[in-house]
């Protein structure tokens, strides 16, 4: 049984069985696939049991099945079409009732609460080898079944695709109001399903492109104090606020090194913009990059040996990388048009960008060589990728144009599969901007 405190909450894994290899498999490296059936019943429960576990029955399945069919890769059959009961199934489910409606997975489970604490089991099966293939027991508090779902969805998802899940995690991002030309903007975050949101900052300061620390609940972000830029740290879960320093020339926030030790920016001084390295407990900063064309828009490799940037050093707005010392700077983009805002993938076998060609914005992924880009997406307007955290999807944003007044535009979350299909809108209260996706929540 393994412990960990989470949010102030105790959590408790137990992995019950992982026995036989599953023969159902999906393969995630091909593009437009059908998506794999697969039931997900309600949790059965005690009839003895306090009513709340009716809805959270209900709930927590809902969760589950949204979470697998946002990835493009599942379809959740619909439970009017199941043939078996939650009850009659608790024991061990009629596999031939369940291939009747071709349901290639299943997933049933059971909830019982002790106090305050939530017990739930849930347990995968294939059902044409009529085989159990993974099992587990989470126990939390009863008002974070939500977390617990996305818990769950993420290791079906890793059963079945032999990749991690990216269920339970948070997107981080600039909220905006208003026209164009006199936008509110507040920082806000959410669970990746658009659920628990809240307000980070106030919007009496103009707030810019925040991002997640890789290893703690920490987010650094760019904002205005009395018209000069102001870089801060803030701490998610307690809710302090750190002064890194003030950064004239800096139009875009940092990013974290992978350790969470460094953050990376770019400076415009003396009339050029460059590229720096921050450590955040000595405040020392070093330069790494010294050309008279504007460097910017840095972004660590996974293991923190390499940079990513962008430059017009060559005449043009294009992707380079180099090592962490600013040694070997090496121009890897080789195609037409303008890129921008490059973001290494957390696998470390692609980076991500915006390209802009023709009028028209792009998002696109090349290898880190610059061979192989792959263009998934474009628009009028889109900007700023961000990884999930196992490198399969891509959120952005993209804008809608204004008329001369500034009215007419609006600005929103979108997310898009790595081989360019299952392309969603992301919910959010207002206009939307300057997405960061978090890591897994530890």
């Amino acid at each position: 049984m393994i412990k960990k405190t989470i949010q102030k909450l105790l959590f408790f894994y137990l992995v019950i069985i992982t026995n036989a290899s599953a023969l159902i498999e999906i393969d995630i490296t091909e593009g437009n696939r059908e998506p794999l059936p697969i039931a997900v019943t309600n949790f059965f429960y005690a009839e003895d049991a306090i009513k709340d576990l009716d809805q959270i029955s209900i709930d927590v399945s809902k969760v589950i099945s949204a979470d697998l069919e946002r990835s493009g890769l599942f379809k959740s059959i619909d439970q009017e079409a199941f043939i078996q009961k939650t009850a009659s199934m608790h024991i061990r489910p009629r596999h031939e009732d369940w291939r009747l409606i071709n349901a290639q997975a299943l997933v049933t489970g059971e909830l019982e609460i002790d106090k305050d604490k939530l017990r739930v089991e849930f347990r995968l099966w294939d059902t044409f080898a009529e085989k159990e293939i993974e099992a587990l027991v989470l126990i939390t508090t009863i008002d974070n079944w939500r977390r617990i779902s996305h818990m769950i969805a993420d290791k079906i998802y890793e059963r079945l695709t032999g990749e991690e899940g990216y269920f339970d995690t948070r997107i981080l991002y600039v909220s905006e109001n208003g026209p164009k030309n006199n936008r509110i903007k507040r920082l806000a975050i959410m669970d990746q399903d658009s659920f628990n949101h809240r307000y980070l900052t106030s919007g009496k300061e103009l707030v810019l492109t925040p991002r997640f620390n890789p290893v703690k609940q920490e987010i650094t972000y760019l904002s205005y104090f009395k018209n000069l830029p102001r870089v801060y740290l803030l701490d998610i879960q307690t809710g302090i606020q750190e002064v890194v320093g003030d950064f004239p020339g800096m139009t875009f926030a940092p990013r974290f090194s992978p350790d969470g030790e460094k953050i990376i920016m770019s400076l415009a001084r003396d009339g050029n913009s460059d590229i720096y390295v921050m450590d955040i407990k000595s405040r020392v900063v070093e330069r790494l990059t010294d050309s008279p064309a504007i460097d910017t828009s840095p972004s660590y490799s996974p293991d923190g040996k390499k940079i990513t940037f962008n430059s017009d050093r060559g005449g043009s707005q294009q992707i380079y990388v180099m090592d962490n010392k600013g040694r070997n700077q090496t121009r890897i983009s080789r195609g037409t048009g303008n890129y921008a805002t490059p973001v290494w993938s957390p696998r470390g076998d692609l980076i991500a960008f915006t390209k802009n060609f023709q009028g028209r914005y792009f998002i696109g992924v090349m290898r880190t060589d610059g061979t192989g880009e792959r263009l998934l997406t474009e628009n009028w307007y889109q900007e700023a990728p961000s990884w999930s955290s196992n490198g399969r999807v891509l959120i952005f944003y993209r804008e809608t144009k204004a008329d001369d007044t500034g009215k007419g535009h609006s600005s929103s979350l979108w997310s898009i599969d790595l081989t360019g299909f299952n392309e969603r809108k992301i919910e959010t209260p207002e206009d939307a901007s300057d997405p960061s996706w978090s890591r897994l929540i530890q």
